[in-house]
């Protein structure tokens, strides 16, 4: 049986990958922290500035569509979903991380194409705040390193 991936950690040189990266303005507090270190650590593995398309839309609702859009153009290794939803007093909080999670993974399902999907589903700003850095940064990771790995598999 032969391994293509070897040791603890996957690939994670983003040399010469095409990143896309779908961004909710709501919440834009939180989801700004998430781009930020998402793009720092995708510099850090080396992806370049000039292979990475970053689009905000309005919220969590309109991330997959222009997923969809992106995948279906065929320009990109990997795609982010970054985005930030705060539980409130009403069933929205549920519809809206139920059907944004559903619809990120449906697009990666279909297209065959790795999403990162960084889309906080939290109870309080404060629970935001403390994953907001942590999480884009491994969203980064995850992107690259599975770009890489379906590369190697396809």
């Amino acid at each position: 049986m032969q391994h293509a991936n070897q040791g603890s950690a996957g690939n994670l040189d983003g040399e010469g990958l095409a990143i896309g990266i779908v961004q909710a303005r709501f919440n834009a507090d939180i989801t700004d922290k998430l781009a930020e270190s998402c793009l720092a650590e995708l510099a850090a593995l080396g992806v370049s500035d000039k292979h990475i398309t970053h689009v905000t839309v309005p919220g969590a609702l309109e991330i997959p569509v222009v997923l969809k859009a992106m995948a279906e153009s065929d320009d990109y290794d990997a795609l982010i979903a970054l985005g930030c939803i705060i539980r409130g007093e009403t069933y929205h909080f549920e519809l809206v991380a139920n059907e944004s999670g559903a619809g990120v993974s449906r697009v990666a399902l279909d297209h065959q194409l790795p999403i990162a999907n960084a889309i906080l589903t939290v109870d309080t700003l404060a629970q935001a705040e403390a994953r907001s850095v942590d999480k884009g940064r491994d969203a980064a990771r995850v992107a690259v390193e599975m770009a890489n790995l379906l590369d190697e598999l396809t």
